[in-house]
């Protein structure tokens, strides 16, 4: 097949989307198939301009210079061409390679759905809903789609309204990096030789950035309720983005028998090596596309204490311990005491149950392999090409 992949500019300095992009790319090559990017440069956005209105230049070489120059590449292309859009959010390009056979990967909506007003926990702009409705209005023009869970396959089909896809299937990401239970020293070693102090008796861990739906001040509060059940609390590490006023401030309120660490910068190894040596993930997001976390501490027989919504559930199956959402509004010290009782119960488990669900995390985390995910996707791929081909 020859492959034409639309995915995010570089100019943008995000990472997950080009890394999956990125993953597309090598896996169908290393299929045998020729795979091309196609992704807008900056020119407008090289000019400069203050920092808050860098994101218009932005949009100009996106929305505007970009369309016109795959226009011009339409030309020379022939039919059974397949396109493959790395992200939904891409979706204003969709119309213009609409006519040829093309896929889109669907992650998650909880850019969409705020600016449609479903989570009041995160008001958006005018000027957000205008985006949204604009990315909005661009996919839905696209015939083929495939989910990361079935969580985000339902929200597409209502937010497709009356439109009808030839395809939507779901398949779930592939981690992007082999994470594997480390022996004990060889973990405690790698996190010694990442400057990080490790405590023997182990430590409890968050991942996740600043973004609203991973619910970091849940995850304090959660802690929080924790250390006054106990006399000696582990403690936190919370691993993503650098902390903000709002976390430092929660942070400080703590009983002074709790500890929390803020680490940033956290390479791939030692993060594996920090699944390995936790007792429990704590990861009570609002919402997710996915949960990678989730995925990884199971790989690594790490326990998870989650949401008990899809698509958390989808991810971590049985295996998990689950809780209810952080209410919205008041409530949210009634929950933490019960998240944090759930948490203590997790931990208080005996060596054999705790070897047990270790056991039974690695092997449903088997399921999350890129290679699963590559093949799954060529099929889907080939079943659009052979789908155009056919008179």
């Amino acid at each position: 097949m020859k492959i034409i992949i639309f995915t995010h500019p570089s100019f943008l300095n995000s990472q997950s989307m080009p890394r999956f992009a990125n993953m597309i790319e090598k896996g169908m090559r290393a299929r045998g198939h020729d795979v091309e990017i196609w992704s807008p440069v900056a020119f407008f956005y090289r000019l400069p301009v203050a920092q808050h209105l860098k994101k218009w230049p932005g949009y100009i070489d996106q929305f505007l210079i970009f369309p016109q120059q795959v226009r011009t590449r339409l030309r020379r292309v022939k039919s059974d061409i397949l396109f493959v859009f790395a992200d939904q959010a891409l979706g204003p390009w969709v119309p213009l390679v609409s006519s040829f056979p093309h896929v889109i990967h669907v992650h998650d909506f909880m850019a969409l759905r705020s600016a449609l007003g479903e989570f009041p926990q995160n008001p958006t702009t005018w000027t957000g809903r205008v985006y949204q409705h604009y990315i909005r209005n661009g996919f839905i023009k696209g015939k083929n789609f495939i989910s990361i869970s079935c969580k985000t396959q339902q929200d597409l089909t209502r937010l497709l309204g009356n439109t009808q896809p030839n395809i939507s299937a779901v398949i779930y990401n592939g981690l992007n990096y082999p994470f594997t239970p480390l022996i004990s020293d060889r973990a405690f070693q790698i996190l010694v030789d990442s400057g990080l102090s490790v405590p023997r008796e182990g430590f409890l861990m968050h991942v996740g950035g600043n973004q609203w739906y991973k619910n970091r001040l849940g995850v304090l509060s959660i802690y929080k309720a924790y250390c006054e059940q106990i006399p000696n609390p582990l403690p936190l590490w919370m691993i993503g983005g650098r902390p903000t006023s709002e976390l430092l401030l929660e942070s400080s309120s703590l009983d002074p028998k709790g500890k929390v660490i803020f680490l940033q910068g956290i390479d791939s190894e030692a993060l594996n090596a920090a699944y390995t040596l936790s007792r429990a993930l704590i990861f009570p997001s609002l919402a997710e596309g996915f949960g990678w976390p989730i995925a990884e501490a199971m790989a690594c027989g790490c326990p998870v204490l989650t949401t008990g919504e899809a698509p958390m559930t989808e991810v971590a199956g049985d295996v998990a311990t689950y809780i209810p959402p952080m209410p919205h509004g008041t409530g949210r010290e009634e929950w933490a005491h019960n998240a944090a009782k759930s948490l203590l119960d997790l931990l208080g488990r005996d060596s054999v149950k705790a070897a047990e669900i270790r056991e039974r995390s690695i092997r449903h985390a088997q399921s999350f392999t890129p290679e699963k995910a590559l093949d799954a996707y060529e099929g889907v791929y080939r079943s659009i090409i052979d789908t155009a081909r056919s008179p």
